[in-house]
């Protein structure tokens, strides 16, 4: 028998709060949804952070969440798109745009791309 936690999100962008019972087995964006809850979520393999999430209390298991680095997963983002839930969890939505920026920022800082001469001209 798995083990089944209550799962709290909170929406920033809807304001809406949805308390979901998720087994320890399955991904937390997908019984989310089969559970009437309509969270953000775009490519649902763990490559974007569309479905991001900050953890407020409890522990996820997120071994494919490609899309956020080890950084931003140890300072408690997390992917629920493929997250586990792995104790009780409160967790709220983040802004998209807020996630990229934390993640690539630092790579942008220096100002637009400066176009060269194509590589045959140079």
């Amino acid at each position: 028998m798995t083990d089944l936690y209550t799962v709290r999100v909170h929406d920033r962008q809807t304001g809406n709060r949805y308390q979901i019972q998720v087994p320890g087995d399955r991904y937390i964006l997908h019984t989310a949804e089969n559970q009437g809850a309509n969270l953000p979520f775009a490519c649902r393999n763990g490559a974007c952070t569309t479905c991001a999430v900050r953890v407020l209390s409890g522990q996820v298991y997120q071994p494919e969440a490609m899309g956020l680095s080890p950084d931003l997963q140890k300072q408690g983002y997390a992917l629920l798109c493929v997250s586990y839930a792995r104790s009780d969890l409160d967790v709220e939505t983040q802004d998209e745009d807020e996630v990229y920026e934390l993640q690539f920022g630092q790579y942008f800082g220096k100002g637009q791309v400066k176009r060269g001469l194509p590589l045959d001209e140079e």
